[in-house]
């Protein structure tokens, strides 16, 4: 006589992946539409170099004569332009904001032009349009070169 046996099922431990899966996309797609939210920045509008005006269309707008001029060159060194004069290069932060702060005392209409060589880091420009800043120039005008065409 046959005695009848049970089949022997082996056991497998598998893990259904499936809600993982869905879990996964819903956190994908919940990032993907905060994160435009999230980025911090500040909003700037650069003008057209067609637009921009020459240093000597901006002193002839404001009437008070040549601008102030602060410059700061690839090894971070700080110059200092005050009516058309020569640049006096190797000034301390605490010198250059001294000597704009006694010109724009004389004359408050006079503006502020702030030139950096493209090689400096952009901190250095960022540093000295904060120093200027804090040191109540309340309009800063950032140099360029217009584009050849």
């Amino acid at each position: 006589m046959a005695v009848y046996q049970p089949k022997k099922r082996k056991m497998t431990a598998e893990i259904n992946v499936v809600p993982y899966i869905d879990v996964m996309l819903v956190l994908l797609i919940i990032f993907m539409v905060t994160a435009p939210f999230v980025t911090q920045g500040v909003d700037v509008e650069l003008p057209a170099t067609h637009t921009a005006k020459t240093a000597a269309e901006l002193a002839g707008e404001n009437d008070s004569g040549a601008p102030i001029i602060v410059e700061v060159d690839k090894d971070g060194q700080l110059g200092l332009s005050v009516n058309n004069d020569d640049m006096i290069r190797g000034l301390q932060m605490t010198e250059l904001l001294t000597r704009v702060k006694a010109e724009l005392q004389l004359n408050p209409k006079t503006p502020v032009m702030v030139g950096g060589d493209a090689r400096v880091p952009y901190s250095a420009i960022i540093e000295t349009l904060d120093a200027l800043n804090q040191a109540g120039v309340g309009s800063v005008g950032l140099m360029t070169e217009p584009l050849e065409q």
